[in-house]
């Protein structure tokens, strides 16, 4: 575990105070280009400034280290230190201990937690608002063509019994006249992607509508989604993507009850977002350990067949021997986790990089056997299309 942004003197713990905020606020007023942001609705958080940097394993532990009080008037027991960040698809990864939290629970009630003796900088806006972006330069990584090579090569492996499932995620690239504004970007994606957590962690944001993971005390759920179509009534018909789904839901399943008793499903049934439809099931349980922790339960579900394929060794394997642009922390677990261990972790699909006037964003499909190449590829039309219109507008 390492420390960043502060000095911690021998024997001296970090302290945090949350205090309650009086009247209505808009998050999205808060999000800063260098911090994180949780937007479910109209209730979340946002983060700035680095108090430390964790191991996800050892969030739980340093964050029960930190002395915290409310002031002044009560606050919701939701409020408190928080360990957040996007991990990258594959190795480990860190989360970030924020200097400042504002949050707003589901209840409305809004408050702030400060770590005390950090220095807490000045949110520092993604973007000049005067000068948004009005040209861009749209281009995807690779060709239809070279995308069709890359699903028949998956399709042969498959039909060689070498895999049952691959996910290939391919990248577009976008470049414009001035740099983007985060703010204005998880706005718009608030706005139109109802149904979705918008996340963004240090340049890195989008719009999830898959729930990894949510822990709170013992009780644990995960929502997989595998099977995707436009049409929902062509989805519930579909063999190809019942068999897909199923594949998801039994290594979620498998995983879980190494850690919880009382595994159950419910599902799958259709669940209909702005652009496309999934097949979702509800996977819930009961943590056996009183020391397990999200980031426990994280570390053995990611990655699932809905991002990887399986089996996963194989499956991670072919992706790094076709893509040609590295995911970074596209399809890893994006969330936060409290002292107690609990949290919210989400897949970390339908968003891209921005770095500037650069913005880089992936879209994946999983690839079984009856996959179509033509189809696949449309499919990862429709997951790019939310990142797309929230990053090039008028």
């Amino acid at each position: 575990m390492t420390t960043s942004g502060i000095s911690l003197r021998s024997g001296h713990r970090l302290a945090a105070r949350s205090f309650a905020i009086d009247g209505p606020i808009d998050l999205i007023d808060y999000c800063t280009a260098d911090g994180f942001a949780w937007l479910d609705g109209d209730h979340g958080f946002v983060t700035w400034g680095v108090a430390a940097v964790v191991a996800p394993a050892d969030a739980p532990s340093f964050l029960a280290t930190i002395a915290h009080s409310p002031a002044g008037a009560p606050v919701p027991d939701s409020a408190g230190p928080r360990a957040v960040g996007a991990l990258p698809f594959g190795g480990p990864g860190h989360l970030v201990v924020p200097a400042m939290i504002v949050g707003r629970d589901d209840e409305g009630r809004t408050w702030r937690t400060v770590i005390d003796d950090v220095d807490v900088p000045r949110p520092e806006l993604s973007a000049d608002p005067d000068s948004p972006p009005s040209e861009f330069g749209v281009v995807a990584a690779i060709t239809r063509d070279q995308w069709r090579t890359m699903v028949r090569r998956a399709l042969d492996d498959i039909g060689r019994g070498a895999l049952e499932k691959v996910v290939l995620a391919r990248a577009v690239r976008i470049d414009a006249n001035h740099p983007f504004d985060v703010a204005a970007v998880l706005a718009h994606l608030r706005r139109s992607q109802p149904g979705c957590i918008v996340y963004a962690d240090r340049g890195f944001l989008g719009a999830s509508p898959e729930l990894l993971l949510r822990k709170v005390g013992t009780a644990v759920t995960s929502r997989p989604l595998a099977g995707t179509a436009v049409e929902t009534a062509a989805l519930v018909r579909s063999a190809k993507d019942a068999h897909e789904h199923r594949l998801v839901v039994d290594a979620v399943v498998d995983a879980l009850r190494n850690f919880c008793s009382d595994v159950r499903t419910d599902g799958p049934s259709p669940l209909e977002l702005a652009d496309v439809s999934h097949l979702a099931t509800t996977v819930t349980g009961r943590a056996e350990s009183a020391t397990t922790s999200i980031a426990d339960l994280v570390a053995a579900l990611h990655p699932t067949p809905a991002v990887a394929g399986t089996p996963r060794r194989l499956a991670l394997d072919a992706i790094d021997a076709m893509e040609t642009v590295g995911r970074g922390r596209y399809a890893g677990p994006c969330g936060w986790i409290d002292r107690h261990g609990d949290g919210e972790f989400v897949v970390a699909l339908r968003g891209g990089e921005i770095d500037g006037t650069h913005a880089v964003i992936h879209a994946g499909a999983g690839i079984v056997a009856g996959s179509d190449p033509d189809a696949e590829w449309a499919e990862t039309q429709q997951k790019l299309t939310p990142m797309l219109q929230a990053l090039v507008r008028p």
